[in-house]
């Protein structure tokens, strides 16, 4: 157990590490990032867990409420969730785009700005944001076969979606940094698989960089981080999102990339969210070999100026035990800060 007291970080220590300008210690988010359907072992609670810091505030949105937009025909609910096309018919692209929600009219924006202002008297760093980007989006509304194989069949049907959503978004984010005034924004889109890339490069530039690019933009209009999930191999389009703006890559999915190859290639444009293995490590190894591999991750993620965060790699399954959890989160604010008090010398 960590002998040290560890109190949240300021918001500007948080922007330090992102920025490369030498943190005082390694920033933590989503590290006790828990399934929704995780299963504490009989007997047990996840109480353990509120002494450690979380050194980012999350504000969540649904951009998209489907089930609050009153659409007019019965969407399946059955089924694989990647089967389950909300828009079964490109006929009904039109009334699903006029029925998307205004942001000015959104009540989850009051209760987020509650929780904004109550962070920023706390001096503490806020992420404003969603799950399902551009391209989870898109095969969540029409299915992942129909997404994938209408990049050739109905390119035309793709981009008016695609430029709808990014219109959509650009109009919840102008919302989110007049209303809110987050510090970055936080968004997913799982662009790999577990053994290759979902698509090919050329396909993501053709489709998706003009409108990662158009939020990539505002974002640093009004100087927000981007913050982007992706799982799997994303080797094919990290040089596109570095030039659309994305600055905080999450997770660098052990065992789909050469993580070493990755900082080596891109560290030096790009900070990493890295996300511990939560597929295998956190619920096999034993809690030193648990804490082995948080001082490797940190070792190979954290530059000399900083350039990283620490956080589950995505949702702690049941099954996991709770001291590989424990052991997890005490060594990386440990070795974090030990680490970076070394290097501040």
């Amino acid at each position: 157990m960590t002998s040290r007291a560890f109190e949240p970080l300021s918001r500007e220590e948080v922007a330090k590490a992102i920025e490369k300008r030498n943190p005082s210690r390694i920033p933590l988010a989503l590290a006790t990032w828990f399934a929704d359907d995780f299963a504490p072992p009989e007997g047990e609670t996840l109480d353990r867990f509120e002494r450690f810091p979380q050194d980012v505030v999350h504000l969540w949105i649904e951009p998209i409420p489907l089930d609050r937009m009153g659409l007019s025909w019965r969407r399946r609910t059955d089924g694989a969730l990647d089967a389950r096309a909300v828009l079964d018919d490109w006929s009904k692209l039109e009334e699903f785009v006029e029925k998307l929600p205004l942001p000015e009219e959104d009540a989850e924006f009051e209760r987020l700005a509650d929780q904004a202002d109550r962070a920023r008297k706390d001096d503490r760093y806020t992420l404003f944001g969603w799950w399902n980007f551009f391209f989870e989006r898109l095969w969540s509304l029409r299915g992942m076969e129909n997404a994938l194989v209408e990049f050739y069949t109905e390119p035309d049907a793709t981009r008016r979606l695609l430029d709808a959503l990014r219109r959509h978004y650009l109009r919840y984010l102008e919302r989110a940094a007049d209303l809110l005034r987050p510090d970055g924004f936080f968004t997913s889109d799982d662009l790999g698989g577990q053994r290759a890339p979902t698509m090919s490069g050329e396909t993501f530039r053709e489709f998706f960089f003009p409108a990662y690019r158009a939020v990539g933009e505002f974002l640093d209009r009004r100087g927000l981080h981007f913050w982007l999930h992706s799982c799997g191999n994303n080797e094919p389009y990290f040089e596109d999102l570095i030039e659309a703006g994305v600055d905080v890559f999450h997770p660098v999915q052990k065992s789909t990339m050469d993580q070493r190859e990755i900082v080596e290639r891109y560290g030096d444009r790009l900070s990493f969210f890295a996300g511990f293995d939560v597929q295998k490590t956190l619920r096999e190894a034993s809690p030193e070999g648990v804490r082995e591999e948080t001082r490797r991750m940190i070792d190979l993620f954290d530059g000399e100026r900083g350039g990283m965060i620490l956080g589950a790699g995505n949702g702690i399954v049941s099954g996991t035990p709770l001291e590989n959890v424990a052991a997890f989160v005490e060594e990386a604010l440990d070795y974090g800060a030990s680490k970076r008090a070394i290097l501040a010398d």
